[in-house]
């Protein structure tokens, strides 16, 4: 199994940001549609942004217009520029491969990295 590696989270304060990355060892890591998900406490895992492997980029409501995702295929890397933090954005912070109409692989989640923003 070949399980995705996320890093980045850490504690901030509400306004501040922070930048995960998340990388993969899979050969066709650039063929593929990426995507970060996340889970707060007490609350299902959901789409947070997705990234085609041409660059293409979509987001969730509650994210648009502060996080922004990008990709290096050179080393299998996504990242999430997260700006405008707020408090409600903590959670469990996890990439897996995001095609479309399709549930991400279970086989393929990492142990996540954790953000959490507080005054």
């Amino acid at each position: 199994q070949v399980q995705f590696v996320e890093s980045g989270g850490g504690q901030v304060h509400p306004g501040e940001s922070l930048r995960l990355s998340c990388t993969w060892s899979r050969s066709d890591f650039d063929q593929l549609r990426m995507g970060w998900y996340r889970q707060a406490p007490a609350k299902q895992r959901e789409f947070v942004a997705g990234i085609y492997s041409f660059g293409l980029t979509d987001y969730a409501d509650s994210v648009s217009g502060r996080f922004t995702i990008s990709r290096d295929n050179s080393n299998n890397t996504v990242y999430l520029q997260m700006n405008a933090l707020k408090p409600e954005d903590t959670a469990d912070y996890y990439c897996n491969v995001a095609k479309p109409g399709v549930p991400p692989p279970n086989d393929f989640w990492g142990q996540g990295t954790r953000v959490t923003v507080s005054s």
